[in-house]
């Protein structure tokens, strides 16, 4: 896809969007289920299923990416189409961009081993690589805009409102206050 077809679609987007601010208001939705043992199946929209499992150690069979590496793709795939969206609008050509990413997790949380350990990640760590004929103002004006308004960055920085419910055997269960 060009850089000019991605700046066309997101300007109209952003056009269609003044016209109609309401619209700017989004759900994405995700189904998943277990399947056996730590083996979960991810869906999105009619894309194919995504494998999720735990390595060996943590007893799965180690048929995908488990849960909080999935959150660490999501953040570095999330910078590559931020920088990618908005190089295209202010006309900076990308040669490439790479994400390497690294959540830090002590496994007494998960296992409520130690109170005041948290089940996830206490710290992740990003380091995005961009190769560009662009001047160095340019791309860190670029560096900036994306640092501020990629999504995943943003829920992982800030706080966000999670609710949920239970249903066992059908019937709904109420929760105790969460965390």
């Amino acid at each position: 896809m060009s850089q000019e077809h991605i700046k066309n679609t997101l300007l109209a987007a952003i056009a269609n969007i003044e016209k109609n601010p309401a619209g700017a208001k989004v759900v994405f939705r995700a189904s998943t289920r277990l399947d056996d043992g730590m083996h979960c199946v991810g869906s999105v929209r009619e894309f194919p299923a995504i494998s999720i499992d735990e390595p060996e150690d943590l007893g799965g069979t180690n048929r995908g990416p488990n849960p909080v590496e999935i959150v660490l793709v999501a953040l570095g795939t999330c910078q590559e189409i931020v920088y990618r969206a908005y190089a295209s609008v202010m006309g900076i050509q990308l040669e490439s961009v790479k994400c390497n990413v690294r959540g830090y997790l002590d496994l007494r949380g998960l296992f409520g081993m130690q109170e005041g350990i948290r089940a996830g990640y206490s710290r992740v760590v990003f380091e995005t690589e961009v190769v560009s004929s662009a001047s160095r103002e340019e791309l860190s004006k670029l560096a900036q805009i994306v640092e501020k308004n990629c999504p995943v960055l943003n829920t992982l920085q800030e706080p966000v409102e999670v609710t949920g419910t239970v249903t066992l055997n059908g019937q709904p269960m109420a929760l105790e206050a969460s965390a």
